[in-house]
């Protein structure tokens, strides 16, 4: 049994194209896709959605995700490798929490939390912030870690099989693979190589959308002094500390920088 599982998450394992990291993927991503679409239906009609007709905000987030979004099908077209968005019907809702959060399912399912706007203030560092989860998304990270949780948890099933067989224990960890609601448990949710990559790529995004990355610094620096002390040491955590983060998106920016094409220019 041993074997066969090793064998199996060998075979599972692939070559990023962006990053060229190597991936453990269990989960074909239309499985993602389709569970992905009756979970985001289900958190938005539990949670209170911000109407884009009715509130600035809300028009905000609709606005940047269309831009953001648009930037990242642009790119991968330009690479040729537009079929792996295949299936991504982007959607960017407005929820009324003080959390301050965001995410993006597999399929371009974005939601932020009205919590985060006044720690990004204006809409290059929210750009910034989309940008981040949307990468988290394209790239699979949630996809390596609903595989990591499906090895460790329930014996490497297949996800058809662990959501016949065990239906709660698979929906939690889709919501812990992508950061929606708690996030105690055994999987935390990105490792800390992927959330760098989602800084990286996610200034990229939101580089050629027309927003200025370099709102990214100021943006951590506030994460900064929001946290205050709160957090734990970086080495008992898997998330980068802001420090680090902010040293890290320095190194990046002149990268960055290449994509930047100001909006009116």
């Amino acid at each position: 049994m041993f074997f066969f599982l090793s064998v199996s998450v060998f075979v599972a394992c692939s070559k990023n194209t962006i990053t060229g990291r190597q991936q453990l993927k269990l989960v074909p991503e239309s499985e993602l896709q389709s569970m992905a679409v009756q979970q985001y239906q289900q958190f938005l009609s539990e949670n209170k959605v911000v109407a884009p007709s009715a509130d600035r905000d809300a028009e905000m987030v609709r606005r940047i995700g269309q831009r953001v979004a648009s930037a990242v099908q642009q790119y991968y077209q330009g690479q040729g490798l537009g079929d792996q968005l295949q299936g991504y019907q982007w959607e960017y809702n407005l929820v009324n929490s003080k959390e301050a959060n965001a995410w993006c399912m597999p399929g371009g399912k974005i939601v932020v939390y009205t919590g985060l706007l006044p720690i990004t203030q204006n809409e290059a560092a929210l750009a910034v912030v989309i940008g981040h989860e949307v990468t988290h998304a394209i790239l699979q990270h949630g996809n390596e870690r609903m595989s990591q949780g499906l090895v460790q948890q329930l014996g490497g099933a297949a996800l058809s099989v662990a959501v016949s067989s065990q239906p709660a224990a698979t929906q939690n960890l889709f919501l812990q693979a992508y950061g929606i609601g708690s996030q105690v448990g055994v999987l935390l949710p990105f490792s800390r190589k992927q959330e760098l990559e989602a800084d990286r790529y996610g200034l990229r995004w939101a580089a050629a959308a027309g927003y200025n990355p370099r709102e990214a610094i100021p943006l951590w620096e506030r994460m900064e002094k929001m946290a205050a002390g709160n957090k734990p040491p970086e080495f008992l955590s898997t998330h980068p500390s802001e420090q680090n983060r902010i040293q890290q998106l320095q190194k990046y920016m002149p990268e960055a920088m290449k994509y930047y094409r100001p909006m009116g220019r």
